[in-house]
């Protein structure tokens, strides 16, 4: 679910017709002080940052005057909510009320249907006071129970005016929910003022992932549910994703150093949700630190395993490269081999490497591994599913501690030198380009065309098509293989080239 900052949320409800505080987003001390300046009296300063319990982290403070409201800023705009700054607080007007409630609207598994949940106090800790929590069912066209609400209101001494107005809030909240097709939205507190206005003094919302298309106004550059904005590593893999739908590719940054005593931090790689947490808690017990989630599973293209590959190693100081996942995927696993060694290649890494590739022709899978030894320059192991978890997360401790704490730097990935010389052939693929060393080829022909899957041929000593251009413009996984198997003959005269928008840049802002 795609989660939305407390204005825009907000922004929801206002829409909607239910009041709101006046508030400025700012990004900066001086923005802050210029906002509390021009609401006037008193503000509060919260953090815009996907977590909740702001407050007891020092996320939620008061500020009498614009000076205040500077000050809390920039102490806020320094913190780090996980592992990631905070980039924009919300100045607010501080409202006065009478009371105030606990409103949250979601859709509730069990009975496939929208759920109200309605509590007599708000604030922090709602989710110690379960037993005070009213469930209110809702009907996708109607809205909530009608009888109930009113069942609610009286209970609570919200009558005449009060209670018309209470009613008529959860139906606007309701439609608001509906309309922004939102898995869930929340108002904690809904503040109830002496003139007997309802205010939506805090608000969090999270988006259907499906749905997301339909609302640009939200600006939801990510479709997931992630625990902060989007990094320019998880927008680069995002837009892999959706121009490649040859099975999933999930990636989430968590980490850019070891937590207080691990030994390391680990560049992952994944293929199956279960397997990857498993996997993921073995390394954890070695002693190491996630550097991210990375899923590549449901059959993934080797191009997309490779653009995964490349991603992972865009995060300096890794100690070493980790990839296990589920023990029985079925997607055949060397697909994912041959997209992982062309990754290492170019890169050169010189951090070691543990792969498990557990599932169909894992023992194929596993050979590739093995094979980009005689050409790699660091430690390589592959392991198959019968290898556990825990087995193969202890061989990559001994690995790592082996290579004596040497640390992973990002770096330009190297091309063969036939590469964009008159001496080579080249065609086009979907998102890259073939090439081929015309010398290479007069040599080594009859190799070439045997492990290029039927989509080349000799065509009077010169590289040449066994299939039309727009045949081989899809055939990207199998001209990897290619690649990778020619190079483990000795042969460098095949080189695809894959094209990763806006990696380049990403490089240059770590280095």
């Amino acid at each position: 679910m795609a989660r939305l900052h407390e204005h825009q949320a907000k922004s929801i409800l206002a829409g909607a017709g239910i009041t709101i505080p006046r508030g400025v987003v700012a990004r900066s001390p001086d923005e802050a002080a210029a906002a509390a300046a021009d609401l006037g009296g008193r503000v509060v300063v919260k953090i815009q940052a996907f977590t909740t319990g702001r407050k007891a982290i020092g996320g939620v403070e008061f500020s009498d005057t614009p000076d205040e409201a500077s000050a809390q800023a920039h102490r806020m705009l320094g913190m780090r909510v996980g592992n990631f700054p905070v980039t924009e607080v919300l100045v607010e007007e501080c409202l006065p009320f009478v009371r105030e409630f606990f409103v949250s609207l979601t859709v509730d598994d069990r009975t496939r249907a929208p759920l109200l949940l309605l509590a007599a106090s708000g604030g922090t800790g709602i989710e110690e006071r379960a037993e005070e929590v009213a469930q209110i069912g809702c009907s996708v066209h109607d809205g909530p129970d009608r009888a109930a609400l009113e069942a609610f209101a009286k209970e609570q001494g919200l009558e005449g005016a009060t209670g018309a107005a209470f009613l008529d809030t959860m139906e606007r909240l309701f439609g608001a929910a509906r309309d922004a097709d939102a898995r869930s939205l929340e108002v904690n507190p809904l503040a109830l003022d002496a003139a007997g206005r309802f205010i939506a003094l805090d608000c969090r919302a999270t988006i259907d992932d499906y749905a997301v298309f339909r609302h640009p106004e939200f600006g939801i550059e990510i479709a997931r549910e992630l625990d902060h904005p989007p990094t320019t590593l998880e927008r680069i893999a995002y837009d892999i994703e959706q121009d490649d739908h040859r099975g999933t590719f999930f990636f989430a940054e968590m980490a850019s150093e070891p937590a207080d005593g691990a030994k390391g931090l680990v560049g992952f790689h994944g293929a199956g949700g279960g397997g990857s947490m498993m996997s993921m808690d073995a390394i954890v017990n070695q002693g190491y630190t996630i550097a991210n989630f990375t899923d590549t599973s449901g059959n993934p293209s080797a191009a997309k395993v490779y653009r995964a590959a490349r991603i992972i190693l865009q995060q300096p100081d890794l100690c070493g490269y980790f990839g296990s996942g589920s023990g029985v995927a079925s997607q055949e696993q060397f697909w994912s081999a041959y997209g992982l060694v062309k990754a290492f290649w170019e890169l050169d890494i010189d951090i070691p490497i543990v792969v498990r590739l557990g599932g169909n022709a894992e023992d194929r899978a596993v050979a590739i591994m093995h094979a980009a030894r005689s050409y790699l320059s660091t430690p390589i192991e592959g392991y198959r599913k019968t290898d556990t978890p825990a087995f193969v997360a202890e061989r990559f401790g001994t690995l790592v501690e082996a290579g004596g704490g040497k640390l992973w730097q990002p770096r330009e990935p190297r091309r063969p030198g036939f590469v964009g010389t008159g001496g080579a052939a080249s065609f086009p693929i979907d998102g890259g380009r073939l090439w081929i060393d015309t010398e290479a080829w007069k040599k080594n022909a009859g190799a070439i065309v045997a492990q290029s899957s039927g989509l080349l041929r000799d065509d009077a000593g010169e590289p040449g098509l066994a299939v039309s251009p727009e045949e081989l413009a899809k055939k990207d996984s199998e001209l990897i293989a290619c690649e990778v198997e020619c190079r483990g003959m000795g042969i460098e005269g095949v080189f695809l080239e894959l094209d990763i928008p806006g990696l380049g840049e990403s490089r240059k802002k770590v280095l």
